[in-house]
């Protein structure tokens, strides 16, 4: 009695590679599923666009309030819940992120890179007459040789490889590596912004004139972005201002900030405003906001003194800032300081809410018989500081993008070619510019018949 001999268990590493090989990566590799996960990214990522990033609680609960809500569902829980408020760093916008670019790598090296190496290799060079035929331009000329036409592609810079009679040539075969390099350029694109997700982070600081600062005000980072933080030097506001129009509104606002490293000393200085930010150690400042922190001022022959000014709620939308000034020890009574910019003027009301009086920086006036100067009003500015590894991979991408638009628009033409029994036989193709092509082909079939002409007149002579 014989017994059948059993198959060996299959080492596991095997079956994990014959699953992925035969069920995952033909799925990965399809088209459809590359511009469905396209799609979706877009769509998450005006979402981002639309709903603003990184603020506060308090900000999405006034914004996004849950009834009515917007849309019918979309609530500040929703939003917060599902990391709305930080799209580009949730782990399902990057989870869609390496699945895409899971995608574009498979398609790469199961439809790409194949193509790239049969059109690479020496193509197959045509014995018979009829396998001309096949082609949508194909001509049979009567011909000594087949040098004339041999001729004819080289002086138009095509690349040529002949057996005997049998000849191959082709050109452009740059353009063929367009889609590989579109391929390439979307998946650096794509590294670039998990880089950036990952490592990266933002931060607004308010700071008065005068002060010196270090990032601390953190409102959005990614997991790996301690290293990106600088620890090691601060930044100084020397001077913050504002430049006005003469009808009052507000030109543009300035920051003179400096760079200061551990022992103090400045390394790097410069005058920021709107679209001109500071840029130190792969950090970048900009200027977004403005605020008024303070007002100066002398009470009779008082020294300076220093008060705060708080932000006042208005109805109508405005800005104007507050601050009380005790003119009485006790504290018994005072007056309101009321500015709503930096251009000086100042409004001072009574205990009663009543106008008392309206002052410029740099003057006085008399409140119950004491002497109320404005020394100065001091504004902070408004920084939005951020750090983006991903940036220089991002613009790498998109340059090779650009690359690989112009090479996808130079044609891949190829050229067969036969000569037999006093016969020339030609077969031509592209992959585009069609109508180039056939000009081309023409011209060269009236070269050939033309130089045909002439040889045989000069034979008759």
């Amino acid at each position: 009695m014989s017994i059948a001999p059993t198959n060996p268990p299959m080492n596991p590493f095997t079956v994990v590679k014959r699953f992925i090989n035969r069920e995952i990566l033909p799925v990965l590799g399809k088209l459809q599923l590359a511009i469905v996960l396209l799609l979706v990214i877009a769509l998450f990522s005006i979402l981002g666009t639309v709903i603003e990033q990184g603020q506060s609680v308090a900000f999405y609960q006034a914004n996004y309030p849950e009834k009515p809500a917007l849309f019918g569902f979309l609530t500040w829980k929703v939003v917060l819940i599902a990391g709305l408020d930080h799209v580009y760093r949730t782990w399902w916008y990057l989870s869609l992120l390496v699945l895409f670019g899971a995608s574009l790598t498979t398609c790469t090296f199961k439809r790409q890179l194949p193509a790239l190496k049969w059109f690479t290799r020496t193509q197959k060079l045509y014995s018979q007459p009829r396998q001309f035929q096949k082609f949508a331009l194909s001509a049979e000329l009567t011909q000594p040789s087949i040098a004339p036409l041999k001729s004819l592609l080289e002086s138009r810079k095509y690349t040529i490889v002949q057996e005997d009679n049998r000849l191959y040539a082709r050109k452009g075969l740059i353009g063929r590596v367009g889609p590989i390099i579109v391929h390439a350029s979307m998946l650096i694109i794509l590294l670039g912004g998990i880089v950036g997700a990952m490592t990266g982070f933002v931060a607004q600081e308010l700071i008065p004139s005068g002060n010196t600062f270090k990032v601390q005000n953190i409102t959005d980072a990614g997991p790996w972005s301690g290293s990106q933080i600088p620890q090691d030097w601060s930044v100084k506001v020397n001077r913050f201002w504002i430049d006005y129009l003469p009808t009052g509104e507000i030109d543009q606002f300035y920051s003179d900030l400096s760079v200061l490293n551990q022992a103090g000393e400045e390394v790097q200085r410069k005058t920021i405003h709107v679209n001109e930010p500071l840029r130190y150690q792969g950090v970048t400042l900009y200027q977004a906001d403005w605020n008024i922190s303070g007002i100066a001022v002398k009470l009779n022959n008082s020294p300076v003194l220093q008060f705060p000014m708080g932000q006042i709620k208005v109805p109508t939308g405005g800005r104007l800032w507050g601050s009380f000034v005790p003119i009485k020890p006790d504290l018994s009574d005072g007056v309101s300081l009321i500015v709503k910019d930096m251009q000086g003027l100042v409004l001072v009301y009574g205990m009663d809410g009543k106008l008392i009086s309206t002052v410029r920086k740099g003057m006085a006036v008399e409140v119950k018989g004491i002497k109320l100067a404005i020394v100065d009003v001091t504004g902070s500015t408004g920084l939005q500081i951020k750090a983006d590894p991903g940036i220089p991979i991002v613009y790498l991408g998109f340059g090779l993008m650009m690359i690989s638009v112009i090479l996808s628009y130079v044609s891949h033409s190829q050229v067969w070619g036969l000569w037999q029994e006093g016969k020339l036989y030609i077969g031509g193709t592209t992959n585009r510019a069609q109508v180039a092509f056939e000009q081309e082909f023409l011209g060269i079939l009236e070269q050939l018949s033309a130089a045909e002409k002439v040889e045989t007149l000069a034979g008759k002579n």
